[in-house]
């Protein structure tokens, strides 16, 4: 291959060195809140992930409060998650915390420039989402 892709493998690598919170909490509230109330097996099917890690990962969240278990509001069978007014605090906290971070760091960065990042890698996160047939919801 003519393209440098292993500098964007080894860049990509050092992002998870700068993560200082539960990443899998913050991805599943991310999900729920934009998507609103999901089943566990509708979260199967948005992450690729099987139900029993799932499970796992949906229990920390009600044991910390950040979400409860509904009836489906559309009258199906499966109870779905829907964030708490704590879950909703906790990741507009951690969303600021990101978004600060963030502006340190492009700090001398022009407001071009920071259009111009942000549009690669939503092109980057489309195209990942689209091979593997996972759309992530944009508000």
């Amino acid at each position: 291959m003519d393209k440098p892709t292993h500098l964007i493998e080894f860049e990509t690598m050092l992002l998870g060195r700068h993560r200082h919170l539960d990443r899998s909490a913050y991805l599943l509230l991310n999900r729920i809140h934009v998507t609103g109330p999901m089943s566990i097996g509708q979260l199967s099917d948005a992450f690729g992930l099987d139900v029993s890690t799932l499970n796992r990962h949906t229990s920390a969240l009600l044991r910390a409060g950040l979400v409860v278990r509904i009836p489906d509001p559309d009258g199906g069978i499966a109870r779905k998650f829907r964030l708490t007014g704590e879950g909703e605090r906790w990741l507009g906290e951690e969303r600021e915390k990101n978004i600060l971070g963030l502006e340190k760091v492009l700090s001398d960065w022009t407001a071009e420039e920071v259009a111009a990042f942000a549009a690669y890698l939503r092109r980057f996160n489309t195209d990942i989402e689209r091979l593997a047939g996972r759309p992530w919801p944009r508000p």
